[in-house]
């Protein structure tokens, strides 16, 4: 039966429409993610998913397809070892890939945690931990890496913090996995102005402010600041065809590299691509 009192605003909120998309991909014959957990809980949660966020695209499902494949090649070449998981809202990640070699620590606020807590198996392997990523104390809580790697993915956060927040998020993570590899995705400047100044997906439903964008031309001058020696791989996003528009136009420009359409980078250091 559907629970009903799931209540969250602003960002928190935000889990909700990302599972919106993942399950409508989960759903499809030919969809980016195979995801039964996911399914069970979207059809779990008591939401007017398609009044607050109207129809789903691909956009949620590609990126977690994405970084599923980024992920398993990394445990592969480094034998396991730990995965960091900011912002981890009610993705399902963990149980996709599933692999003994890795310690999972999946950082959220509160509010945001004691959702997941609900939904998200426990395992032994699988550590929560109720903190913003901006409360750099959940480093303690995390072990050392072995030769100072780490895998952290940061899918869906960056956008909401301050650049001075992100100049200072990806070196204190450097500070202790000097070798890590991080994973995350981008939005422009211009996208990020429209949230700022108030953007409503849906009549019912308004984008919670993105105050960090960035174009795509400074992302390599801005990544060597805060992560020297990085190699950095642009991934574009994936929309179906069906949606056309705004997203057709993406998909077609981002392919060529010269638009500010959303991104997700991968960064890492030499030789651990």
């Amino acid at each position: 039966m559907a629970e009903k009192d799931v209540n969250l605003t602003g960002v928190p909120e935000t889990m909700l429409w990302t599972l919106h998309n993942r399950a409508d991909e989960a759903r499809r014959t030919d969809g980016f993610v195979k995801d039964d957990l996911c399914l069970s809980i979207y059809e779990s949660i008591d939401y007017d998913y398609g009044r607050s966020f109207g129809r789903p695209d691909s956009s949620h499902g590609w990126r977690s397809s994405l970084l599923d494949k980024r992920l398993s090649e990394w445990i592969d070449r480094n034998d396991g070892g730990v995965v960091i998981e900011l912002g981890a809202g009610l993705e399902t990640q963990f149980y996709r890939v599933m692999d003994d070699r890795i310690r999972w620590y999946a950082v959220d606020v509160q509010e945001a945690m004691a959702v997941r807590e609900r939904y998200i198996p426990a395992h032994e392997r699988l550590v929560n931990i109720g903190k913003s990523a901006l409360d750099y104390t959940w480093l303690d809580d995390v072990p050392e890496g072995k030769d100072g790697k780490a895998f952290v993915s940061m899918q869906g956060l960056l956008m909401y913090f301050r650049e001075e927040d992100v100049r200072q998020l990806i070196p204190t993570i450097l500070a202790k996995y000097p070798n890590a590899t991080l994973v995350f995705d981008v939005i422009s400047r211009w996208f990020s102005d429209m949230t700022v100044k108030g953007l409503s997906k849906t009549k019912h439903y308004m984008f919670p402010p993105m105050p960090w964008g960035i174009s795509r031309k400074e992302i390599e001058p801005f990544m060597a600041e805060v992560f020297p020696g990085a190699q950095i791989t642009v991934m574009p996003y994936k929309f179906r065809p069906e949606w056309g528009g705004m997203y057709g136009l993406f998909q077609l420009l981002g392919s060529f590299g010269f638009t500010d359409a959303p991104l997700i980078l991968a960064l890492s250091k030499d030789g651990d691509r």
